[in-house]
């Protein structure tokens, strides 16, 4: 099948082997970050550095300021970590081997955007603001998110995009120094605790024939059980996400389709455009929840999280993906972080079989040696 491998500017520039050993794993594409969030990342191969700090989200590359002109909410530029045309050198670089280069974009999750105007931020049911998740609903963001997107996905040389973030954001996070483990949240409760309560949403809720301060209420009592430490609301369908889930999933869908649309307009015939996504429609996160049945009809196809030896989340979008549609199984491929690299050729032969078309490695920057070696035995991309 064919496979790309996640990568970020700073694992390039700089190291003059870099693009060699990528193309040695045998991956035909580099899926390279155009636009990302804050992040400590390691850089085990380069010669000058090990551990890149990305202190806030930033675009990796130089912003059109007549693009942006006007415009209240406006993405930041990268700092040392990422200097000038950062993705650009990174990009020349990776085709000079051979390596087809696609955009990585990070849309909707961003920390430093939430501190600067936290009015733009999620409010859960007790009023607290997450600055990390900007809400979608807010018409201010969306046209933030939609500029953004067509700015940050169509870089010079780009083959096509994949969008992550294209949705709701919600609890979790693994912000820095997390603290949020102490009370054990599964579904249903990650769900409620990521339900947004801004001035928008409550007009929105509303619209949907709910009443928002009765809803903020049921939410808070739903999960009191929890914070004194019984298990979550009652196993089963929740009926607060049944209530609520039809007006978060018409916002994100409408998002997703402007966004798409307007990376579409900016690149022209042949680009190729893929959201991070998740079958569930209520998920939030860097996978967001997608209708299967229905995102192939704007998107060209799907990146999906497919942990260790655990395909379930592909089948949904293979039953309705058409010929050419592109289902991509995302695979860890850095044992530190939880990966199998030894065993690739059996987790990519259990994502096929459950439908996956291409595959995507993450991470080939922060993998070991002995992580990439074991992509190359694996034969799996070669």
């Amino acid at each position: 099948m064919k496979a790309s491998a996640f990568l970020y500017p700073w694992d390039v520039i700089g190291d003059p082997d870099a693009p060699a050993r990528i193309a040695d794993l045998g991956v035909g594409q580099v899926t390279l970050a155009a636009a990302y969030h804050s992040t400590r990342a390691l850089t085990p191969h380069h010669p000058r550095h090990r551990i890149v700090t990305a202190e806030h989200a930033a675009v990796l590359y130089p912003v059109d300021e007549r693009r942006w002109s006007g415009h209240a909410l406006r993405p930041y530029a990268a700092g040392a970590w990422a200097p000038g045309d950062a993705y650009g050198e990174a990009a020349e670089a990776l085709a000079a081997v051979g390596l087809d280069v696609h955009s990585w974009v990070v849309l909707a999750h961003n920390s430093r955007l939430g501190a600067e105007h936290p009015e733009t931020s999620v409010v859960n049911a007790y009023g607290d603001r997450y600055p990390w998740a900007p809400c979608i609903a807010r018409p201010e963001v969306r046209a933030y998110l939609v500029a953004l997107a067509a700015e940050a996905a169509v870089r010079p040389g780009a083959r096509g995009t994949e969008l992550e973030s294209c949705g709701w954001y919600g609890l979790a996070h693994l912000h820095a120094h997390d603290k949020i483990a102490g009370v054990a949240l599964d579904d249903t409760a990650q769900y409620l605790m990521s339900l947004c309560f801004c001035g928008v949403c409550r007009r929105g809720y509303g619209e949907w024939g709910l009443d928002a301060s009765w809803l903020a209420r049921a939410v808070r009592g739903a999960l009191e059980p929890v914070w004194r430490g019984a298990p979550s609301p009652a196993a089963g369908p929740s009926p607060l996400l049944e209530a609520t889930v039809g007006y978060r999933a018409a916002v994100a869908r409408a998002l997703q389709e402007e966004v798409v649309g307007a990376v579409r307009a900016a690149a022209g015939p042949g680009f190729q455009v893929l959201l991070h996504a998740d079958p569930g429609v209520h998920r939030c996160g860097a996978n967001v929840g997608v209708d299967p049945a229905a995102v192939f009809g704007f998107a060209d196809g799907v990146v999906v999280p497919c942990p260790a030896g655990r395909p379930d989340l592909l089948r949904p979008f293979a039953a309705h993906a058409g010929s050419g549609a592109v289902v991509a199984a995302n695979l860890t491929v850095v044992a530190g972080m939880g990966g199998r690299p030894g065993a690739l050729g059996e987790d990519a032969a259990l994502a096929s079989a459950a439908g996956a078309t291409e595959l995507r490695l993450y991470h080939a920057g922060l993998a070991s040696g002995e992580d990439g070696a074991a992509v190359r035995r694996s034969g799996v991309v070669s």
